[in-house]
């Protein structure tokens, strides 16, 4: 999985980070300090084998990249969205069992 460490990523560096041709991107907005955020590495990283190689998995904190949080409008984390192709086609404050999450990603497929 990958965390973007880099600080304030831009909006047209997020852009390019979630055009990928080839693969969903499911981009993870978490941050530090938040315990459902914790529950949710776990749910990802048993869930991440079952969905390679055709889904990347991103994660980025909210108190790191400031100007996304405000651009997404980013209220509560977890926050997650996938992105097909460079555009968001599912949104979601908080998370579900790593099935029904598992479900969602591969009604996405490309």
């Amino acid at each position: 999985m990958q965390v973007h460490s880099e600080k304030d990523l831009s909006v047209e560096a997020f852009n390019e980070l979630v055009s990928d041709e080839n693969q969903l991107v499911f981009v993870d907005f978490y941050a530090t300090w938040c315990e459902p955020c914790k529950f949710l590495d776990e749910i990802l990283e048993e869930l991440a084998p079952r969905v390679a190689p055709t889904t990347r998995f991103v994660k980025l904190d909210i108190d790191e990249h400031p100007a996304l949080q405000k651009e997404f409008t980013i209220m509560s984390v977890p926050t997650l969205m996938i992105y097909r192709k460079g555009e968001q086609v599912w949104r979601m404050a908080g998370f579900g069992l790593a099935k029904e999450m598992e479900e969602i990603i591969l009604k996405f497929k490309i």
